[in-house]
């Protein structure tokens, strides 16, 4: 059988049996994609080539937990990992300390602050998106009760009038339905931070 025919999954399993060169090949396979993600990101080589090895030392360690699960799709979940990795480094960088200049010129006013804004609405619009995608995995009764309070504001009486529940159950499914999301996002190891 000649390399391009071996299918992720079988690289993966023959990873996971002690053959190191599959990873190799796993890698190799698909650096150019991930790495060119990545980059497209950033556009920071340096940063870039630390995010793709972040990335596959989240692979190997994920891998050798046992923790993979993904069979038949390699390909997306290395992508979103590197996705979670390029936001990470977007929100470390966004904690960086503010100087507020006194007077009437401020060297930092004069600095475009366009791609961090750009960076910041990329993260934020990843946040709503994937929010909206963990809502929607919940039950019904959690998933209408969450965003009653969340969405529109509703108190737990009004929850509770609207829907037909008493005010313990309303405050059970939202709790119910913030475990389940707090669950789902340790599931996927999703980053929301904004």
């Amino acid at each position: 059988m000649r390399k391009e025919l071996i299918t992720d999954a079988t690289l993966v399993r023959n990873y996971i049996q002690g053959n190191e060169t599959a990873l190799e090949q796993l890698i190799l396979r698909h650096k150019e994609r991930i790495y060119g993600f990545i980059f497209s990101k950033i556009y920071d080589h340096d940063i870039a080539n630390d995010i793709f090895q972040d990335t596959f030392i989240k692979v190997i360690k994920t891998i050798k937990k046992g923790k993979y699960n993904e069979e038949g799709k390699f390909l997306p979940w290395v992508m979103r990992i590197a996705h979670n990795l390029v936001i990470d480094h977007f929100r470390k960088s966004n904690r960086m300390p503010k100087f507020n200049n006194t007077g009437d010129f401020n060297i930092f006013s004069v600095l475009s602050d366009d791609a961090l804004d750009a960076e910041k609405k990329i993260i934020k619009n990843q946040v709503e998106s994937d929010v909206r995608r963990l809502i929607n995995e919940l039950p019904d009764d959690q998933k209408q009760v969450l965003v009653m309070r969340m969405y529109n504001d509703m108190s737990f009486k009004e929850i509770s009038d609207k829907t037909g529940v008493s005010i313990n159950t309303a405050l059970g499914r939202m709790r119910y339905a913030l475990i389940n999301m707090r669950k789902i996002i340790d599931k996927h190891n999703i980053i929301l931070t904004n």
